[in-house]
Order: structure tokens, then sequence, then C-alpha cells
């Protein structure tokens, strides 16, 4: 989850040049999710929200899903208060490593799968969800 400062064209600029610059587990997990073919879930990738750009969102269903990789060994306290922020906002976020996504693709997807189940459908400003918020 990356945090962006500005506006929020600048928001969507800086989403798609990561979008480009995806990592190799972002662009397996993509392979998964995209053009709904993940339990007919639409899914964003590189998703401007509010002040972040997180890694893949499903706005319907309330869920992010972020990509850890080594540099977040050393930001842990930084993620969770972002992880929390988006939470206040109704989302659910899930945080896999990218060795997850090498080693244990089975169990992100059985994981992705079982939040998709619950419903969480608390209101989100819209505003908020443009970065205006």
């Amino acid at each position: 989850m990356k945090r962006v400062r500005g506006n929020p064209e600048d928001a969507v600029v800086r989403a798609r040049e990561l979008r480009r610059q995806g990592t190799p587990a972002e662009d397996v997990l993509w392979e998964f999710l995209r053009d709904r073919r993940f339990r007919g879930c639409k899914f964003r990738r590189q998703h401007p929200l509010g002040p972040f750009i997180v890694d893949f969102c499903c706005p319907s269903r309330r869920l992010i899903i972020e990509l850890d990789g080594d540099v977040h060994e050393e930001q842990k306290e930084a993620d969770a208060a972002r992880s929390r922020h988006l939470e206040a906002y109704g989302y659910r976020v899930l945080r896999f490593n990218n060795l997850d996504i090498a080693n244990r693709m089975d169990h992100v997807l059985e994981t992705i799968a079982t939040t998709l189940q619950t419903d969480n459908s608390s209101p989100l400003s819209q505003d908020w969800e443009r970065g205006r918020g």
C-alpha cells in the first residue's frame, strides 16, 4: 500500500505507473483475480483509495489485498496503521507476503475465498473512496 500526496488525479497517474511496474508476486495473484475470475468478484489492481493506493481492491465486497515484500519487514507499524485506517472505513485488509504467493497459493486463495463469504456491508463515503476525504 502506497500513500499518495497531492490531488486525486496524481493518485490515478501513480496507480497506472505501479500497474506497469508490478512485482512478480502481484502479477501471479492478478492472474487469479482479474476479469472476475475469482468467485465472480471484480477486483482492481493498484487502486487509489483515499490517501492510499492499495495492491488489490474489491470495492463491492469491501476487501483489500496487500502483498508485502521484504521492505515491509521494516515498516510493520506503518502497515498496521494504514490497515486500521482502511478498516475504519469498512474495508477488510488481507496481507500476504511474496513467499505466500510463491509457496502457498492454495492457502492464499482459500483465505481470500473465506473472507469474501463473510458480509461486510459497512457504508463508505464516496468522496473518501475517490481520494477526496
